[in-house]
């Protein structure tokens, strides 16, 4: 009895086995297929985003934005570990208050530094000046190690890491493109294309097709062996 018991309890043991890693595949499939949805939703809103100026609601992601005020150049600050065409360096971050009093925070480009951890310096125009680009709201942002500011440096954008944070006009920042105080601008919005996405949803049920198969071989393998085992000589 117990030679007849074995083979069986394989046998359920393998199917149980493929069928959970079949279940997977075809989860992890269908989640970057609705990935790849959200993405071409996502830039479908980028592309269809407006042109607004110094608007008073709070601007759509990707919007095409002008601002007129001043820099405040003493409360810049840097988004530390950025690279740019292999160099290392920091993105400048530079507040600026708008003709109606409200503040904005700047993203004004990047400044290659190497690895030297001194306080970086940079230029910023006095006066009114004129700012175009484009608007990223704040979002979930990666895992933090330590402190987000060291000095003047930042791991991450994040509005309290500025004294006057509780001015801000919206929980976001301008991408500068055009106007005074531009620096190398390296920043274009992270986001893999909806393609690679549908790529990796069909591997991932080219693999639960492989498990199925793989499953039932292998069971048909073991019932044919449980049969012998069982058949009386």
């Amino acid at each position: 009895m117990s030679t007849a018991r074995l083979p069986g309890w394989r046998l359920g043991l393998w199917c149980m086995l493929w069928s959970l890693l079949v279940a997977l595949g075809l989860a992890l499939g269908l989640w970057q297929w609705e990935r790849a949805d959200d993405k071409r939703d996502y830039l479908a809103r980028l592309d269809a985003a407006p042109t607004l100026e110094a608007p008073v609601e709070a601007p759509p992601e990707g919007t095409r934005l002008t601002l007129r005020g001043e820099y405040l150049s003493d409360d810049t600050l840097f988004l530390d570990n950025r690279t740019l065409n292999g160099q290392l360096g920091v993105a400048g971050l530079t507040p600026m208050r708008t003709e109606d009093g409200r503040l904005w925070l700047v993203q004004r480009g990047f400044m290659a530094t190497g690895p030297i951890r001194e306080t970086p310096e940079v230029a910023t125009p006095q006066g009114e000046v004129t700012l175009k680009g484009r608007w990223q709201k704040a979002g979930k942002s990666g895992p933090l190690y330590g402190p987000n500011r060291e000095g003047q440096r930042l791991q991450q954008i994040d509005l309290a890491a500025w004294s006057l944070s509780p001015g801000f006009a919206h929980n976001g920042w301008l991408h500068l493109e055009e106007g005074g105080g531009l620096l190398e601008p390296w920043w274009e919005p992270s986001v893999m294309p909806p393609e690679r996405h549908m790529g990796y949803a069909v591997q991932w049920w080219g693999l639960a097709l492989a498990a199925l198969i793989m499953m039932i071989v292998g069971g048909r393998r073991l019932a044919r062996d449980r049969r012998v085992r069982v058949t009386p000589h």
